[in-house]
């Protein structure tokens, strides 16, 4: 069980906690990775290259009830000299869909059959040194050492960055962080969240979004391809500012369909918004009368893993719901994870547990004008990235409507 000690803001938490790593990042092949830069904090940030695949093909149904899709076959896109019937949100030009596939991903590789011994056990056959290629066509996993870039060097990506500005998305993020700092990793439950937000492009057109503990920005910059105002919210300057630079990497996508992405500090744990002038990524006036007249949607992807912060979250959409001058959708992304705690002496969900009661209790809140409404989104539209959707990766929806 994860403990928090008595901290006044959200970046202040202090977690009881090993080292953890997205599986997102987990799965990467080592030698892919693209070390740019050492952040405030000394530690390594990476950049990983998206690729755009804008073709119809690339659409799978996931099924109702999810599944394991970590093998999904995409095609190349079509030529730009030969076909222009796949293209991006607020192009203006027809999008029948696309895949966002991770370039440091092997898709379509095939999983090797696992070799078990007469116990069960996995039995693992080591070669020889000396049988071992002794001219290998790429370097020894033990002799990989990332490439070190100039921060100014954006435009250095690789041989595997040529392509339109339309076909490549990059996103800065460290691995294997401690639990505090978990917004600077990319989750799956991000990705579902896009996925979701591509698939219902007609909620998020032309609006005014909030995104709650954006971290890398991923979910806001994908909303923001077909969304009027994108406010990219999280705590703490490193992050935030590794957030702002995510953005900057992507503006051309924002741009293409006239969208604008703001990053600000939003703790959950104070109840107003930050204006002085001398705190990096603050709010003015103008941004706040902005957020309160016109937001219609709220966001937030796998920020659900520790009861505290729970309970602000959801202190926070209750807050800004009420606060907000039109009715609103708020859109969750959760993965359900399993952990065996001594407590129990089980495997159990605890944080998923708690963000359930939790979501119970606003559903049966009365207070003011406003009702929530709240109901899973069944995770059987289209996936159109590429990533493993498991079956324990959840998406809710919660409407607050008013009280007639």
């Amino acid at each position: 069980m994860v403990q928090l000690a008595p901290a006044a803001a959200m970046d202040e938490v202090t977690f009881r906690s090993d080292t953890v790593l997205s599986d997102v990042h987990l799965y990467t092949p080592n030698h892919r990775h693209l070390m740019v830069r050492l952040n405030s904090v000394g530690q390594p940030v990476f950049l990983s290259q998206f690729k755009l695949l804008w073709n119809q093909d690339s659409w799978t149904d996931s099924g109702a009830k999810g599944g394991d899709h970590r093998d999904i076959h995409t095609k190349e896109p079509p030529s730009a000299e030969t076909s222009d019937t796949g293209s991006p949100p607020g192009s203006g030009r027809g999008n029948e869909g696309f895949s966002l596939q991770a370039r440091a991903d092997t898709t379509g590789q095939e999983v090797a059959k696992a070799q078990l011994d007469e116990d069960g056990d996995l039995d693992v056959v080591r070669r020889p040194r000396a049988a071992s290629d002794s001219s290998p066509a790429g370097p020894l996993r033990d002799k990989v050492h990332p490439m070190i870039l100039a921060q100014e060097e954006d435009d250095v990506v690789g041989e595997e960055a040529q392509g339109s500005p339309h076909d490549i998305i990059r996103i800065e993020h460290t691995m294997a962080t401690p639990l505090e700092d978990v917004g600077k990793q990319v989750w799956r439950g991000a990705l579902l969240l896009a996925d979701y937000i591509l698939f219902q492009q007609d909620l998020f057109r032309g609006c005014t979004a909030l995104e709650l503990g954006a971290g890398t920005g991923l979910a806001s910059i994908i909303a923001a391809t077909v969304a009027r105002t994108v406010y990219c919210t999280d705590v703490g300057a490193d992050l935030l500012a590794m957030c702002q630079r995510n953005i900057a990497l992507n503006s051309h996508l924002a741009a293409a369909g006239g969208g604008v992405v703001k990053v600000k500090e939003l703790d959950w744990l104070k109840d107003d918004l930050c204006t002085d002038p001398e705190v990096p990524f603050s709010w003015s006036q103008e941004e706040i009368s902005d957020l309160y007249d016109h937001t219609t949607i709220l966001f937030a992807a796998e920020v659900f893993y520790d009861d505290d912060l729970t309970d602000a979250v959801f202190k926070t959409l209750s807050r800004l719901a009420h606060r907000l001058k039109n009715a609103c959708t708020a859109i969750l992304s959760v993965e359900k994870r399993l952990n065996f705690t001594l407590r129990h002496l089980d495997v159990t969900c605890e944080a998923y547990d708690h963000f359930r009661s939790c979501l119970h209790a606003l559903e049966q809140l009365r207070d003011g004008n406003l009702r929530f409404v709240v109901e899973p989104v069944e995770a059987s539209f289209p996936q159109l990235l590429v990533y493993e959707r498991i079956r324990q990766l959840e998406l809710w929806k919660i409407v607050a409507e008013p009280v007639t």
